[in-house]
């Protein structure tokens, strides 16, 4: 090994250590440290899909298959985690009319995706990239946090 634990190649990586798990927790260590909150980075992911599909759509006529093939696939992804998170949380914190929201469009974009595999067509791009923009805009504004109401037996009166 050398100097900050990396690896020296020419000796052999001990069988008990995996690299791409040390790798792995690094870089979630570094972007829990660096993204102020999940709701921002779930809403530059949806924005660098965006920008892949606007990409896609300004190249159509270069673009192969499989690259379309990736970004819708990056997008599926992203949206299964999403729904995931919305149909698995009991915890409360988000009203099921939202969740069952949630999973109701993970189920359309599922679908259109499928669509566009079916019958590719550039303008298909414009109902995801309009999604995925709404969605990160709303990520990105910050809930209003309810007032407390003071109360008189708190010391304070709600009155002017």
């Amino acid at each position: 090994m050398l100097k900050n634990n990396i690896p020296d190649r020419n000796k052999s990586v001990p069988n008990n250590k995996n690299p791409y798990a040390s790798a792995a927790g690094t870089y979630d260590k570094n972007a829990q440290q660096n993204t102020p909150d999940q709701r921002e980075m779930e809403a530059r992911v949806l924005l660098k899909a965006v920008k892949t599909f606007q990409e896609i759509q300004k190249h159509w006529d270069t673009i192969t298959a499989e690259e379309l093939d990736d970004a819708l696939k990056f997008n599926r992804q992203i949206w299964m985690m999403f729904v995931d998170t919305a149909v698995e949380d009991n915890s409360g914190d988000r009203p099921l009319a939202l969740r069952n929201n949630i999973a109701n469009l993970g189920v359309y974009i599922f679908n259109h995706t499928l669509e566009i595999l079916g019958n590719p067509k550039p303008e298909k791009l414009n109902i995801l990239i309009d999604i995925n923009r709404e969605i990160a805009a709303g990520l990105m504004t910050r809930p209003a946090t309810p007032k407390k109401e003071l109360t008189p037996e708190s010391g304070t009166s709600t009155s002017a």
